[in-house]
């Protein structure tokens, strides 16, 4: 289908319109940045084609060259047949106002933390000077610290990561963003062998149940597994970081992470503790803030 559709078709909307109509037939996942046929299609299109992402309009009726037909439509039928992530095809993803190279090695982006940082933390965190020291497990493509750096500009940035794979993506986008010198790459498991203490810890880490591991779409089989599942209920490596975070932190420091939709079982597990859920934009039972002093019970 996708060959006839080389001879065929011509112009961008005649490629937007059969993309939409494969995409759906194929019972794609969208959850990695669009979150519907069209405008993944849209995306890829204008990506591939080097065009303004924001811009499809103006370029609708354009005709394509036949190399440029082949490019795009190879793009489209990799989404469609393999079910890759759009973010995996283009080595870009979002969040926010920044965006970050991304491969096979690291998840795609997408944690509910970088809403929080800043401003949003202020009853916590006074002013944002006030950030000397910061730590980011499980940093992934290095995502959340680059944010971090931004948000708190006399920070330095610790992030860490089990996989030597992740933290090459993670070196990638810190130099893109020129960071070298404020951001530290650290290989190892979550907290050990670090030195020192934090004025803020934030947290990604692994959290899907193994029930929901076993249930995930096509698109997440694409990201690596050691990022994605954290025991029979998803809280391993939480328990780790509620365990040890007191020690790392100073005197009113923060501890922020995000947990996915295990809300219920955390708080069953750990009634003592006075968990903070902060609002965000996919609602208020993601992510969790706690401060060295509430966390000291645990110790």
């Amino acid at each position: 289908m996708f060959t006839q559709a080389a001879q065929e078709l011509t112009t961008v909307r005649d490629i937007l319109r059969f993309a939409v109509s494969r995409f759906n037939d194929a019972g794609l996942f969208f959850g990695h940045g669009s979150d519907n046929a069209h405008d993944e299609a849209a995306y890829l299109i204008l990506h591939t084609l080097n065009l303004p992402l924001d811009t499809l309009e103006p370029y609708l009726d354009a005709k394509l060259l036949q190399s440029e037909k082949e490019e795009v439509l190879a793009v489209l039928e990799r989404r469609a047949v393999e079910h890759i992530p759009a973010a995996y095809l283009t080595h870009q993803a979002w969040q926010g106002d920044f965006d970050f190279y991304v491969d096979e090695r690291v998840i795609v982006p997408r944690s509910f933390i970088y809403e929080l940082l800043g401003d949003n933390l202020t009853p916590w965190i006074e002013h944002p000077e006030l950030v000397h020291r910061a730590l980011d497990l499980c940093t992934g493509s290095g995502c959340l610290a680059i944010q971090m750096a931004h948000h708190y500009p006399a920070a330095e940035i610790d992030a860490v990561d089990l996989s030597l794979d992740a933290l090459e993506v993670a070196a990638i986008n810190i130099e893109d963003y020129g960071l070298e010198e404020r951001i530290n790459l650290i290989h190892t498991d979550l907290f050990e062998g670090l030195e020192g203490t934090y004025d803020l810890i934030v947290s990604n880490p692994p959290y899907v149940d193994a029930e929901s591991v076993d249930m995930l779409p096509d698109e997440y089989l694409h990201e690596p597994e050691l990022a994605l599942g954290s025991g029979e209920d998803g809280l391993d490596a939480t328990r780790q970081i509620l365990l040890h975070a007191a020690k790392y932190l100073n005197p009113k420091g923060v501890l922020l992470v995000e947990i996915g939709h295990n809300r219920d079982v955390l708080e069953a597990a750990y009634p003592e503790l006075p968990f903070t859920w902060l609002e965000t934009s996919g609602g208020d039972g993601f992510v969790f803030l706690l401060t060295r002093e509430q966390l000291l019970g645990l110790e």
